[in-house]
């Protein structure tokens, strides 16, 4: 396999500059900045009326953990189901139970509803009890991919445990291992020459893209206090393009 950039976006113009930088698959979310939740229909058809790159989508229905309540896990088979017939070629998902291992039970609905499509298991995996255990179980399940930052804050962070996955995958031809959490051009590189059979990462890629307002009134937050809401993160091409190049290399 080639290298293989996936880009995670939340708006067309983000999906726009990751195709143009050369991402060869997005993983399509909304609200990046509480980690990814499950995207909205009508920026699928925006985007598939653009393109046919491929897309996966991210299924988690709120902030927080994955303990998910039978009513969540419910909505997100539905969502799955309303999603596939708009271009969405496989879906991001993963459940935990309160012990902190792969809940198998509580993903058989998503399973069936996804049945056919690629699939993903989240970063679920980084907070889970055992993450190698959880690799390979995600495996068993019939997940081709594994999106990780090794169980750390940050990829570079998690490089130990990342490069036993790919171990793994290696001598078990368990799932793809997607490197994630902090990518950039220089951050590939890095890994590359660490663990020349690192070849999947993925990346947001954003810049902050300064709101055109004018009038601000300050101290009023729509959400998180603190959170800068007079500039947009929005996927760099150049930054894609960077990550591409070094992946290339």
């Amino acid at each position: 396999m080639a290298g293989f950039l996936e880009v995670c976006v939340d708006s067309l113009a983000s999906a726009r500059a990751a195709i143009a930088g050369g991402a060869d698959r997005l993983e399509l979310c909304s609200a990046l900045a509480v980690g990814g939740l499950t995207p909205y229909p009508e920026l699928l058809r925006q985007i598939r009326r653009e393109s046919s790159i491929p897309i996966r989508c991210l299924m988690r229905p709120r902030a927080g953990d994955f303990l998910y309540a039978k009513e969540e896990i419910a909505m997100m088979a539905e969502q799955i189901e309303a999603l596939r017939p708009l271009g969405a070629e496989g879906f991001v998902i993963g459940c935990l139970d309160a012990q902190g291992d792969l809940d198998e039970k509580a993903m058989q609905p998503l399973l069936q509803a996804a049945q056919g499509a690629g699939l993903t298991l989240h970063r679920c995996i980084d907070v889970s009890r055992d993450p190698c255990q959880t690799y390979q179980q995600a495996g068993a399940l019939g997940f081709d991919t594994v999106l990780t930052s090794g169980a750390a804050a940050s990829c570079l962070l998690g490089a130990d445990t990342i490069g036993k996955m790919l171990a793994l995958r290696h001598s078990h031809g368990g799932p793809e291992v997607l490197i994630g959490a902090g990518v950039n051009a220089r951050v590939i590189a890095a890994f590359k020459a660490r663990f020349p059979q690192a070849r999947a990462f993925h990346m947001s890629g954003k810049a902050d893209v300064k709101s055109g307002m004018v009038f601000r009134r300050e101290g009023v937050p729509m959400g998180i206090p603190g959170l800068d809401e007079w500039h947009i993160p929005t996927t760099g091409e150049e930054n894609v393009r960077a990550a591409r190049m070094a992946l290339d290399a």
